[in-house]
């Protein structure tokens, strides 16, 4: 009998964190093409990206900030390239959709529903800032909504609909599943839906292994055999939720955007090192890790010949 197959997701640098809070956050385009291809070379089959102001970390999402480490991570690895419509909460639905409108990827992420996200708490345990928009940030997320209304999900979705591009669909609570599937009723998104559970962050579903439960159960009530499911554990909670879903039959994301963390305490050094660590959770348990040729078969991707950079 073959060994089910695991896809792997990397996340490597997000918007949540900022450069003050660990050494090893990809900045520049080079730092994040370096860490992608890394994170592919370790076993990620698909990397889930953002862009930042190389000065300052700042997130970017302009297409200029994304063309230089798309173009080098598609020359230099098979790796599926997923592009972020989140970007920051701080952003408008208009600026989060550029790169995937100019790059057509293979995948985007789409979030399911607007959400208090609070990054605040982290204040009490990172102090000093090298850069004068980090504090404010981070505190202004106690009264900042990050927009995702039903017509920002139809803008992104009928933006995208002729590009043939697929969606990393992130779903921070229960509510977000019945969401996409009232726009799978309307004929807007097709299966099969690749569904990121997200657990652990402020504002969303909290990291108890019955909430991950839960989640698994919901979505397989809504949604059956016409989906892949995959999870992300906020901070500390990454490799625990990453172990219970591999169990659960699911997929697993990684990657500094969602933890800066590697095993007990210690603070991982790359991308790769947490790609590493849940590989090896995976082939643990008798199961194989995923090609990106896998990952474009299971989730029925158009191919790396039919995006736009």
């Amino acid at each position: 009998m073959a060994r089910r197959k695991v896809i792997i997701t990397c996340a490597v640098t997000g918007s949540i964190h900022t450069p003050s809070m660990s050494p090893h956050l990809p900045v520049t385009a080079e730092e994040i093409a370096d860490a992608a291809i890394g994170a592919a070379e370790a076993g990620a089959a698909v990397v889930h990206l953002h862009a930042r102001n190389p000065e300052n970390g700042l997130p970017d999402q302009s297409p200029a900030a994304f063309e230089p480490f798309l173009r080098v991570i598609k020359q230099r690895s098979d790796c599926v390239v997923n592009i972020t419509t989140g970007g920051a909460s701080t952003m408008t639905i208009e600026e989060r959709l550029q790169p995937v409108a100019t790059f057509k990827p293979e995948v985007a992420s789409l979030n399911m529903g607007s959400m208090n996200f609070g990054l605040y708490p982290m204040l009490g345990r990172f102090k000093e800032f090298r850069h004068d928009w980090e504090r404010p940030y981070l505190e202004g997320s106690r009264d900042r909504i990050f927009k995702n209304t039903f017509a920002d999900i139809e803008n992104i979705l009928t933006t995208c609909a002729e590009n043939g591009t697929r969606f990393e669909i992130e779903c921070y609570d229960i509510g977000h599943l019945y969401t996409l599937a009232h726009f799978v009723d309307r004929g807007l998104v097709k299966p099969p839906f690749f569904v990121q559970s997200v657990f652990g962050i402020l504002g969303g579903i909290g990291a108890h292994a019955e909430d991950v439960a839960h989640m698994k159960r919901t979505a397989d009530r809504l949604f059956g055999d016409a989906y892949a499911w995959s999870v992300l554990g906020a901070g500390a909670n990454q490799m625990r939720i990453a172990a219970q879903a591999i169990t659960l039959g699911g997929n697993v994301r990684v990657g500094l955007e969602d933890s800066l963390w590697a095993g007990h305490g210690g603070m991982a050094t790359s991308n790769a090192e947490q790609v590493r660590i849940v590989r090896g959770l995976i082939e643990g348990l008798g199961l194989e890790v995923a090609t990106p040729a896998d990952a474009r078969e299971i989730l029925q991707l158009k191919g790396a010949d039919k995006v736009a950079f």
